[in-house]
């Protein structure tokens, strides 16, 4: 089964994935299209794998906070005024008062999913769910690269591919999961992104030791949920640190995150590079919120107390060995400053160790051949997020994502989102200025049998 290939219209660009950072695009290319006539408008679409939209929800723990400010949302750092922000949610909901009383600029991050998902509502026209990009493959007009075609599988049928045409493409395809070399996950071997909507599989009985792996703030939120949610169960943190690294977020370091930190990092030289993100990365890397610390510490201390300890802190302390069981895993710890090890036979294990970005080469195909890269082998990228190309492709591939080499560490945080979604639009928009029409009605040519 194959797309049928025929020429069609152009859309202006597609956008690969609809989390946050794509989100936050179509709101700035929404907000383009409401002051511009229609010639001057941006045609875009978003594919999304998910049935809906959704961002981490299986980490959407009740009473857990956003670590950024809620001015920091798909907006207001870009246009304060713009009636797609989190107040402007607030006053929709009926809680804007409420939350000035709250007196926090943290929601919860039940609250700001709620709020992208109201935003995202508002913008269905952009977006189709339930569509897998599967493959981008280059359309040569004249011996060059003008378009993409972008293949997607919507619904549940395999064969059912449909292919839209495109100027532009966005690629957004978010964070996958980080396990250590040879793990595997199955049904009792988990990764924490998938905590809450695998938790009801523990049939409503408490496990009887569940053991956490890391040492991050993904991994002290897992263990408190567990521990809280689980009053008989025994639940084990196991981390390489000798304790927990409270997460910098004073006024001077949190300036790695503004817009003008963007442009500071993408213009230092390599080892400038470098030494900002080694001497930055307690800001956001493998660190805990330091109320968090304080709270996993005192329950550690209380069961001291009571005589009973069932929050179990193996600092210092690395994986040795997991062996998979049918009821769980036999899971060995290494202390690492005598080598003394000890089994816990858990019957859960649960990695936090993390997130990597999505590699934007899996799905360009052909097109990932006219993709430059540094002598390190990474995407060279502009400031304005699009990849470096030969002559002969002239269609702009953009990444939200896979940028922190070029970017900083704002590549894929929603601390810079807004400015970043403008920064792409603007530059579309001054590239889409061409002597040659372009007809931009959509168009989907559904797979034909072989």
């Amino acid at each position: 089964m194959s797309p049928t290939e025929t020429q069609g219209a152009v859309h202006d660009l597609v956008g690969i994935g609809f989390g946050p950072s794509n989100l936050a695009l179509a709101v700035a290319i929404e907000e383009h299209n409401r002051r511009s006539n229609r010639r001057n408008r941006l045609d875009a679409l978003f594919f999304e794998q998910q049935p809906s939209f959704g961002w981490h929800r299986g980490m959407l723990i009740e009473g857990t906070t956003m670590q950024v400010s809620f001015l920091k949302d798909l907006v207001t750092t870009r246009d304060p005024a713009s009636d797609f922000s989190f107040l402007s949610y607030l006053h929709d909901r009926g809680r804007l008062t409420d939350f000035i009383n709250h007196k926090t600029m943290f929601p919860t991050r039940v609250e700001y999913h709620d709020y992208l998902e109201w935003a995202a509502g508002r913008l269905d026209h952009f977006a189709h769910y339930d569509s897998e990009v599967v493959e981008v493959r280059p359309v040569l007009v004249d011996g060059r690269i003008d378009y993409f075609d972008v293949v997607v599988r919507q619904g549940d049928d395999p064969g059912r591919l449909s292919v839209y045409r495109a100027r532009d493409i966005v690629i957004a395809t978010g964070l996958r999961a980080n396990v250590p070399s040879g793990a595997e996950l199955g049904d009792r071997v988990w990764h924490n992104l998938d905590l809450l909507h695998r938790v009801e599989e523990l049939d409503g009985t408490d496990p009887g030791r569940i053991t956490v792996v890391g040492a991050g703030q993904s991994a002290a939120e897992v263990t408190e949920y567990l521990h809280r949610r689980f009053p008989r169960t025994e639940v084990c943190s196991v981390f390489a640190r000798y304790g927990h690294t409270p997460a910098d977020d004073s006024p001077f370091a949190n300036r790695i995150f503004d817009p003008q930190a963007v442009d500071d990092f993408y213009s230092s030289p390599a080892e400038v590079k470098r030494m900002l993100m080694e001497y930055h990365g307690n800001t956001n890397y493998s660190v805990v919120d330091l109320e968090l610390i304080e709270e996993l510490y005192a329950r550690v201390y209380q069961e001291k107390v009571r005589g009973r300890q069932r929050l179990r802190i193996l600092n210092a302390s690395r994986l040795a060995a997991v062996e998979s069981r049918p009821d769980g895993a036999r899971v060995t710890a290494e202390f690492l400053p005598t080598g003394e090890r000890v089994a816990l036979d858990s019957d859960l294990l649960i990695y936090a160790t993390g997130c990597l970005p999505d590699d934007p080469l899996r799905l360009l195909g052909a097109a990932g051949q006219h993709c430059l890269s540094d002598e390190d082998g990474r995407l060279r990228v502009t400031r304005d997020y699009r990849v470096h190309t030969t002559d002969e492709l002239r269609g702009g591939i953009y990444l939200q994502g896979a940028t922190e080499h070029t970017h900083g560490i704002t590549s894929s945080l929603l601390s810079n989102g807004a400015v970043r979604a403008g920064e792409i639009r603007d530059s579309i928009l001054r590239r889409r200025q061409s002597p040659e029409p372009v007809s931009r009605h959509s168009y989907a040519l559904t797979a034909e049998p072989e």
